[in-house]
């Protein structure tokens, strides 16, 4: 099984259905307050909570004047929510993870919607059918047709992106090289060497983040001076967002140019074991080591 994820082409009544949707979520993790306050007091299964939780929300909350909204976007946000909550719980009480904690919009915009039967049909082409959403347009096609039954909304910046598993294999790639060898670095980022005495290549990164360093400097100094909560921060912030949104598509675009080409042609690939940690505590090499992304390119190497 493998993700397909594209960026949607909205329009502003779409993004704000979107928003919507994205709101609904957030709704429905305020029952963590409940779940907290039921501690040591009500001895309940996070399961029990969260059934009990689903009828309030059903049969009380959505049936309010200030909550008839609810009714107007599909149901299996607030369902996918409820599980994702009780997962949470189920993480704490196994020691995986901290205490679940109260989300807000500057966390992230995201829901997941799902259709239980029949699977959706996703044809090859510009669109994409969201169950229980909608049919919305893509920035690129889908090459081929998929079936998918999950799927997975989220902004990134001022875009908005759909994500969802394929159940299948990719084709395996004829690896037509032996080995070869590669060595990160501050200057250059990578140099690949096939063999001794061989020409190495040499692959400089792209600096989006020292590039941008100053300007996100200057816009994070103005919304700290700004009313919290204003509209001018909102909008403060959203340009933070975005900045931060295009240094990562940048960076991740160098990534697998960079990556895809060297796992399709060796057969075995050699990488120097950085210690990444440890430059990230050196206030000389944190900013360079993130920018970079060894630990992301190491990661798609694997």
């Amino acid at each position: 099984m493998f993700a397909i994820k594209r960026a949607l082409k909205l329009n502003n009544r779409a993004a704000t259905l979107m928003a919507k949707h994205a709101g609904f979520r957030l709704v429905v993790f305020s029952g963590l307050s409940l779940r907290t306050q039921m501690y040591g007091r009500v001895k309940l299964s996070d399961s029990k909570v969260i059934n009990q939780l689903r009828k309030v929300l059903t049969n009380h909350v959505k049936k309010q004047p200030g909550f008839a909204w609810m009714n107007q976007l599909s149901s299996r946000v607030y369902q996918n929510a409820l599980i994702d909550l009780k997962d949470a719980f189920n993480r704490y009480g196994s020691g995986k993870s901290a205490h679940p904690t109260f989300a807000s919009r500057r966390d992230g915009q995201s829901f997941t919607v799902d259709s239980s039967s029949p699977k959706v049909v996703q044809n090859a082409g510009n669109t994409i059918k969201i169950p229980t959403v909608g049919t919305f347009p893509g920035h690129e096609p889908l090459e081929s047709g998929f079936v998918s039954q999950t799927f997975t909304i989220s902004k990134e910046g001022s875009r908005w992106f759909v994500s969802f598993g394929v159940d299948a294999e990719r084709l395996p790639v004829q690896q037509l090289q032996e080995s070869v060898g590669r060595d990160l670095g501050i200057r250059a980022f990578a140099t690949l060497s096939e063999a001794e005495g061989s020409n190495n290549q040499v692959f400089d990164a792209p600096k989006p983040l020292k590039q941008a360093k100053t300007k996100l400097a200057i816009l994070q100094r103005k919304a700290s001076r700004q009313v919290k909560g204003s509209k001018n921060q909102r909008k403060t912030y959203n340009k933070i967002s975005r900045i931060h949104s295009r240094i990562y598509g940048i960076r991740k675009e160098f990534l697998q140019k960079l990556t895809t080409p060297t796992v399709k042609t060796f057969k075995l690939i050699k990488i120097e074991d950085l210690n990444v940690k440890g430059r990230m505590a050196n206030h000389k090499l944190c900013w360079a080591s993130s920018d970079l992304g060894f630990y992301e390119f190491r990661r798609q190497l694997e």
